[in-house]
C-alpha cells in the first residue's frame, strides 16, 4: 500500500545526504587505496572522540569487534564470560568461538539490560570478563558491574548503542572496550557490516590492530606474525560513507528521542494497554536503536500480523533467550530459568522510530496498535 510505515527508512536518510556519501565512495575508487588507509584512520579519529575514548580500532563487523576485543583480553579455551541471556545471537556466539563459555544472566524486567545482581551470584575462578549488552539503545549499569568485580574487564556490548550515556560517559567509554556496529540498521550504519573497538588502554588498541590483519604487530614489521588473530578490517569505502553520516549523527538521535517522546505522549493519550520503555535515568541518555512496546504475550503474535497487513512495520526483537538456541544446548539450560527474558521474548515488539519518521506517520502506527490490540 501507498501509505506503508516501514520499521526502517534508509531510503528517507539517503536522500538527505545522497551527493555526499556518492562523492566519498567516488573519492576512494580514484585513489584506488581500499583496505585501511586514510578514511578508516580518519573514522577512527572521529569515533573516538565522539565516543570519547583514547583510541579507536576499524574492523569488518560488531561481531568481530566483540571476538576481538575478548581475544585481546586473553579470553581463550576454559574461560567464562558472563554475559546478557537476551541478545542478538554474536554476542554469545563471539564467547563460544574462542573456546570459553558463556555464562547467561538475566535481564531486568523493565530495562532489558543485564541484572547486576545475578551477575554477583555467576562470578567464578574462571570468570575471565563481563560482556553486558547496551540493549535497545539503553545503557546497562557498566558501574555497578565494575563494583562486583573490581580488576575484571568489562566489554561493552555497545552495537546498538553509540551516543547513549550513562552518568555523564557515553557508550564504549564505560568499560575496558567497548564495541560498536555499523550494520546499515544501527542508528550510524554504513553500506554493508562494519564495525569498531574504542579503549583508553593503548596496549589493547596495539594489540587490536595487529589482530585484525592476521596478528602482525606494527613494530615487527610485514610477515612476522606476534599473534593469531584474521581478516578483519574496516573496508575504506564503509570508512568514507560513515564519516559522511557521523556529522549528522546527533541530529538523527535527537530526531529518535523526539520521536519516543511523541509516542510517549500518543500512547497515554490513546490509553491503549501497552507498556512503554521506561524513562531515562538521571544522567542517563537513551538513543532508541528500537522503540520497544510490550504487550500481553496472547495479543502480541496478533497484533504483529495486524500491523503488517496494514502496512506498519515491527518485529520481535528477540523471539527467543540465548538459551533456548539449539546450538548452545551443551550450556545445560532450560525452560523457566530466565524469566524475565523469556517474558520478555513473548510480550515485545518493536514500533517504527527512524528520524524522518512524522508525528502523522507516528500518530497511524499508534491508532493501529489501538485497533489491533482489541481485535
Amino acid at each position: 500500500m501507498s501509505d506503508t510505515i516501514p520499521l526502517l527508512d534508509l531510503q528517507a536518510q539517503l536522500a538527505t545526504i545522497r551527493q555526499d556519501v556518492e562523492q566519498a565512495v567516488l573519492r576512494v575508487v580514484r585513489q584506488q587505496r581500499f583496505i585501511l588507509g586514510p578514511e578508516v584512520e580518519g573514522l577512527e579519529q572521529e569515533i573516538a572522540a565522539h565516543v570519547g575514548a583514547a583510541h579507536a580500532v576499524g574492523v569488518s563487523s560488531g561481531t568481530d569487534a566483540i571476538l576481538m576485543a575478548l581475544s585481546a583480553l586473553g579470553v581463550g579455551r576454559g574461560d567464562e564470560v558472563i554475559t546478557s541471556v537476551y541478545s542478538f545471537f554474536a554476542t554469545a556466539g563471539s564467547i563460544v568461538r574462542l573456546g570459553a563459555r558463556p555464562v547467561l544472566v538475566d535481564i531486568e524486567p523493565d530495562t532489558y539490560n543485564i541484572d547486576p545482581e545475578g551477575v554477583a551470584s555467576r562470578l567464578s575462578p574462571r570468570t575471565r570478563a563481563i560482556l553486558p549488552v547496551h540493549l535497545f539503545g539503553r545503557c546497562a549499569a557498566v558501574e555497578r558491574l565494575a563494583q562486583l568485580a573490581p580488576g575484571l574487564p568489562v566489554v561493552e556490548d555497545a552495537a546498538q548503542a553509540i551516543g547513549a550515556e550513562r552518568l555523564g560517559r557515553r557508550a564504549g567509554a564505560l568499560g575496558r572496550a567497548g564495541c560498536l556496529s555499523f550494520f546499515p540498521s544501527k542508528n550510524l550504519g554504513g553500506c554493508g557490516d562494519g564495525g569498531m573497538i574504542t579503549t583508553d588502554d593503548e596496549e589493547l588498541a596495539r594489540r587490536l590492530r595487529a589482530l585484525r590483519v592476521h596478528g602482525q604487530l606494527a613494530e615487527a614489521g610485514r610477515y612476522q606474525h606476534e599473534l593469531i588473530g584474521g581478516n578483519f578490517r574496516l573496508d575504506a569505502i564503509q570508512a568514507a560513507v560513515l564519516r559522511v553520516k557521523l556529522p549528522h549523527l546527533e541530529r538523527w538521535t535527537e530526531a529518535r528521542r523526539s520521536n519516543a517522546r511523541r509516542y510517549r505522549g500518543l500512547f497515554a493519550e490513546s490509553g491503549t494497554p501497552v507498556t512503554l520503555p521506561p524513562e531515562e535515568e538521571d544522567g542517563c541518555r537513551d538513543v532508541f536503536n528500537q522503540f520497544v512496546i510490550r504487550v500481553s504475550a496472547a495479543r502480541r503474535d496478533a497484533l504483529v500480523q495486524h500491523l503488517r497487513q496494514r502496512g506498519i512495520g515491527c518485529a520481535v526483537y528477540y523471539p527467543s533467550g540465548l538459551h533456548q538456541q539449539p546450538c548452545l544446548a551443551h550450556l545445560g539450560h532450560h525452560e523457566g530459568e530466565f524469566p524475565h527474558a523469556e517474558a520478555a521474548a513473548r510480550e515485545s515488539l518493536a514500533l517504527p522510530v527512524y528520524p524522518e519518521l512524522t508525528a502523522e506517520q507516528q500518530q497511524r502506527v499508534v491508532d493501529e496498535v489501538g485497533t489491533g490490540s482489541v481485535l
